[in-house]
């Protein structure tokens, strides 16, 4: 069970979550609806266009919609953070319904306990479901994290979308990768301002309906591990 100190003191902190999406009208609903309301006291769905119902499933769960009209992971993560001003902690996850946002307490209380500055959610480290991720994707995310374990002393074993930092460090490190090398920036600032980086344990299962802008075609595929090791190398 949580302290109940813990967790007053990361809604004191007043945390947000930010999730991209396009064209995730099946999961958006469930995704938003699934996180944690006495941790998380924001929830910000950054649509990048979407042809279908995200935005009316997104707005009728309770979260605020913002519409970034540029294509661009790394954007939509950007342009959630502008519009979150207030917050202390930021909390980055996808809207496939892939990542599990119940845990969404795992990753935020360490940094409300002032044990971590960034904290990361390993997939490969929890209970991952038969074929949510391709092995393609499981290759590519430990070649980019061996990399960056090499040139930054850390021990990373995956590089998910599921996780939370702090807003006064997010805004330190000067994030700028508009595409989906912006998670392997992140850790790569992160790390190289001397903060504290701590990974953790979480579930991941297929996504709820529709068909990946990565696993679900070969070019983003291709696309996005050339963006995170053009990234982690650079």
């Amino acid at each position: 069970m949580t302290d109940p100190a813990l967790r007053s003191e990361s809604q004191a902190l007043r945390v947000t979550a930010i999730i991209p999406a396009l064209n995730e009208e099946n999961a958006i609903g469930a995704v938003i609806s699934a996180i944690p309301g006495h941790l998380v006291g924001d929830v910000v769905v950054v649509d990048g266009g979407s042809a279908d119902h995200t935005v009316q499933r997104a707005t009728d769960a309770g979260a605020r919609v913002v519409v970034e009209p540029l294509l661009g992971y790394g954007r939509a993560c950007l342009t959630g953070a502008r519009e979150s001003p207030g917050c202390e902690i930021l909390l980055f996850m996808d809207g496939d319904g892939s990542d599990a946002p119940e845990q969404a307490e795992r990753l935020v209380l360490p940094i409300a306990d002032g044990k971590a500055d960034l904290v990361l959610g390993s997939r490969t480290r929890g209970c991952l479901e038969p074929g949510a991720l391709g092995v393609h994707q499981l290759l590519g995310n430990r070649l980019v994290a061996t990399i960056l374990n090499h040139r930054y002393g850390l021990t990373l074993t995956d590089i998910g979308p599921f996780r939370a930092i702090r807003r006064d460090v997010f805004d330190a490190v000067c994030l700028q990768e508009q595409t989906y090398g912006l998670p392997t920036e992140m850790i790569r600032n992160v790390a190289r301002g001397g903060y504290r980086i701590r990974e953790l344990p979480v579930d991941y299962r297929h996504r709820v309906g529709g068909t990946s802008k990565v696993s679900g075609n070969p070019r983003g595929s291709l696309l996005a591990g050339w963006q995170m090791l053009r990234v982690a190398t650079r």
